[in-house]
């Protein structure tokens, strides 16, 4: 899987947006202002940050090792870094899900029912 490929599936999702809050090389989803996903545009081989439950995350890594790693720059509990060359499209298509999921669980009730509604 591609960068493009990634950002269309983020995109696709109910209330993403996209934006560079950090600098020009490292492109956000955030779905009601919360981070789901991150890219770092300029890195080779291509990769991801994305939210993870911590008990899975640690079974991610052992299962591939080397292709998702802990979280680069990010909470190595939470986050996971993937590196998208080197795994199947589904599996990447399952995590940025569960990513999604994730951060929709732990917004305020408040802001899931406004993102019921769009």
């Amino acid at each position: 899987m591609n960068v493009e490929e990634l950002r269309h599936i983020c995109l696709s999702k109910k209330g993403v947006t996209e934006e560079f809050p950090f600098d020009e090389h490292t492109l956000v989803f955030k779905v009601m202002g919360k981070m789901f996903a991150l890219i770092a545009l300029e890195r080779l081989p291509p990769q991801c940050n994305l939210k993870c439950d911590p008990e899975r995350a640690v079974e991610l890594r052992e299962e591939h090792d080397g292709d998702i790693i802990p979280g680069y720059h990010m909470s190595k509990k939470h986050w996971n870094t993937i590196f998208l060359e080197n795994l199947p499209p589904a599996l990447i298509n399952e995590l940025i899900d569960h990513s999604y999921e994730l951060v929709v669980s732990g917004l305020t009730k408040k802001l899931r029912e406004e993102l019921g509604k769009m």
